[in-house]
């Protein structure tokens, strides 16, 4: 090799020293790289959740969607005649309230302690749909005490649909038994299904107080808020609704108070939509 070739190769080749400067990432270069990515996931992450939740409010919509079309297609079954819902717990001891008969409902069993789907196999609707998936809300997160078994049941038939009406408490609870009944509020406006909170369910009835009852101003049951500070509804002519309450439902007890007085909002809004009178 030449002179002057040797001095081209030599001057074309980095030396020692640049390649060991320039093989990675300084300090100051990798912390500024972990501060972009850090950014990133912060604007990034809000945005998923959201995704997500909507997401799950939607497959929650369709279980009640379907669980409303069980409802219809049993009525259009049986005459117009309804699919019982007579299982009701006390809210007093957590149990069911003896002499009824649980299996005469649309759902048996008690959403809190229920291992398996064996109480909705059992019900009145699973017949017309076979899928017991459709009985709990993908944002239910409760498991069965002292296990490791979600709820299998996230959803509640409003008491004003074939519900319990007995003795001096419930008594005053005027039901429909026919689809020819509903006609106040009109099929549109009565519910029918909806979300419970998780931390409260127990039986398969949803029920709330009406007006100049002594037992006004408490939740029977208290509707979920697990989608946005909302809570899904089915209606008796088959549509579903998202609801966005006016104040969070975080569960305190069993039969606890409608509070604060903004809650009153929310409380009188689910009233509007089951029977006001037997006519």
């Amino acid at each position: 090799m030449d002179v002057v070739t040797a001095e081209i190769v030599e001057s074309g080749r980095p030396s020692e020293g640049s390649m060991i400067g320039h093989s990675g990432f300084t300090l100051v270069e990798l912390l500024v790289v972990i501060g972009i990515i850090a950014l990133l996931l912060a604007a990034l992450l809000p945005a998923l959740s959201r995704a997500r939740g909507l997401a799950q409010s939607a497959a929650c919509l369709n279980n009640l969607r379907q669980l409303q079309t069980c409802w219809l297609m049993y009525a259009n079954d049986h005459g117009g005649a309804l699919p019982p819902n007579l299982s009701v717990y006390d809210l007093s001891t957590g149990g069911p309230i003896p002499g009824l008969d649980l299996r005469l409902t649309w759902c048996a069993g008690n959403a809190r302690t229920d291992v398996n789907t064996v109480n909705i196999e059992k019900g009145y609707l699973f017949p017309y749909n076979r899928s017991t998936a459709i009985y709990r809300c993908l944002a239910d997160k409760a498991r069965v005490a002292g296990t490791n078994i979600r709820h299998t049941r996230s959803y509640n038939m409003s008491q004003s649909v074939t519900g319990v009406s007995f003795g001096t408490v419930l008594s005053y609870i005027p039901t429909f038994q026919n689809v020819t009944q509903i006609k106040n509020p009109k099929p549109a406006d009565l519910f029918v299904f909806l979300d419970v909170h998780e931390d409260g369910i127990l039986d398969s009835l949803f029920g709330i107080p009406l007006p100049k009852d002594p037992f006004d101003g408490h939740w029977f049951d208290l509707p979920a808020n697990r989608h946005n500070d909302g809570c899904n509804f089915s209606f008796a002519d088959g549509h579903v609704e998202h609801w966005r309450w006016a104040v969070p439902k975080v569960f305190r007890s069993l039969g606890q108070a409608v509070e604060p007085q903004e809650e009153w909002r929310d409380y009188e809004r689910v009233r509007e939509h089951i029977r006001k009178k037997a006519n």
